[in-house]
């Protein structure tokens, strides 16, 4: 538990948005109404109170030094990894490496796993849906190592075509890299079901779950993928932290992603030995605020329940969608039978630029442009949509809020 970190202790919509001391003010005249969760969640008290604390008591750099605040530093640190590890329901604390983001996490794959294990010939299978970070990872390692790019396709409602990823599942399939939730469309992946075939052909399996962490229960053993990576800022923690789950049999065997400092257990010139899981992939000093930080955002979704929190979301998504439905000439992009958090649309006529400049002037902050899938747009024939993305914090007045504030817009516009 990380310090002075007081949870709420149940699903009270009103408590809750207490605790996010940044909705308490006006954009533009009007009350803050943030619909942008997807790109970056807001933060609660106890995780602001927990960075503050330790710049406050405990700062100093970790495993390098032995005097007192070191230790608690790192204390804190480590502390923070097992929270992880408990989170995800990891084997073991050396399974959690430490990143920036889900970006960099990729990347480390793509990067440390990729070069050792891909080669000319070999395929690397995604799917439409992925963000660009899921995808220009694996052609920047198909172009250096002669592999191809496999592409799995969505159908018209945003969700997988499952038929034609099996299709393009085959033994030459090193490893399946997937979203399992879209950024842009809120489709959930039926994972259990991609892992598992994956497995049967020799594959691995990478899952991006940037949008899932804040939205779901996740259980790495369970669902028994390879590796799978989060960001902090998307779970209410903050920015420039990440998370890397991989398999400890994998990570063993994987090379350094980066060198210098504390990913070394001895150096000398004619040669150097690397430290232990997980620090192998954590050189230099790493953002062990942060770390803390994203254990008080996740001892804080945890007090309040996934199970909440996944009930809470699907009702603000579905009563959304209802008002989204009622406006004439608004198309909704995403309609897969299992999704959650993200509503995208677009309006006959009407560009997603100029509704997001006046629904801001009404207090209400969207996401606009093409959301970072950009293959995925062009699949739909589109330049970019209007994304509302959900958080634990919003309410029925949230939405009822935002859709007035869409009314007054098309006015303007048409």
């Amino acid at each position: 538990m990380t310090a002075n970190l007081k949870p709420t202790v149940s699903f009270d919509i009103d408590a809750i948005r207490a605790d996010f001391p940044i909705l308490d003010q006006q954009i533009n005249g009007h009350p803050l109404v943030y619909l942008d969760s997807g790109a970056s969640t807001q933060k609660p008290t106890q995780v602001i109170d927990a960075i503050n604390d330790f710049y406050l008591k405990d700062y100093s750099n970790v495993h390098r030094g032995i005097h007192t605040l070191s230790q608690r530093a790192t204390d804190r640190f480590e502390n923070a990894r097992l929270t992880v590890r408990g989170f995800l329901g990891a084997a073991s604390e050396k399974e959690i490496i430490f990143t920036r983001g889900t970006t960099e996490a990729i990347n480390l794959v793509a990067h440390s796993w990729g070069r050792t294990n891909v080669s000319a010939g070999d395929e690397i299978l995604i799917s439409e849906m992925e963000h660009h970070s899921n995808i220009v990872p694996w052609q920047i390692l198909t172009e250096a190592t002669g592999a191809n790019l496999i592409v799995a396709p969505v159908d018209d409602a945003g969700a997988l075509d499952m038929a034609a990823f099996h299709a393009r599942l085959s033994a030459k399939t090193r490893l399946v890299a997937i979203t399992q939730l879209s950024n842009a469309l809120g489709t959930l992946t039926p994972l259990e079901e991609i892992i598992s075939s994956a497995h049967n052909t020799g594959a691995i399996v990478l899952v991006d779950a940037a949008q899932a962490t804040a939205r779901l229960s996740i259980d790495v053993v369970g669902l028994d993928c390879d590796f799978l990576a989060f960001s902090g800022h998307k779970l209410y923690g903050p920015s420039g932290i990440g998370v890397l789950y991989g398999k400890q049999s994998l990570l063993d065997t994987m090379p350094p992603y980066q060198s210098g400092g504390d990913m070394i257990e001895k150096v000398s010139f004619s040669g150097t030995s690397y430290n232990e899981l997980p620090y192998k992939f954590e050189a230099g000093t790493p953002n062990m605020v942060g770390a803390d930080g994203l254990a008080a955002a996740i001892d804080y979704v945890s007090a309040i329940g996934l199970t909440q929190i996944i009930e809470h979301e699907t009702d603000i998504l579905q009563y959304a969608t209802e008002k989204a439905l009622a406006i004439p000439g608004l198309r909704i992009i995403g309609t897969a039978e299992h999704k959650a958090g993200i509503l995208s649309f677009v309006i006959n006529g009407v560009h997603s630029t100029d509704i997001g400049t006046l629904l801001d002037q009404q207090g209400v902050a969207i996401r606009v442009g093409h959301h970072c899938t950009m293959p995925l747009m062009e699949r739909f024939g589109l330049n970019s949509t209007a994304r509302f993305s959900f958080g634990i914090y919003n309410s029925h007045k949230d939405i009822d809020l935002a859709f007035a504030a869409l009314e007054e817009a098309l006015k303007i516009l048409n």
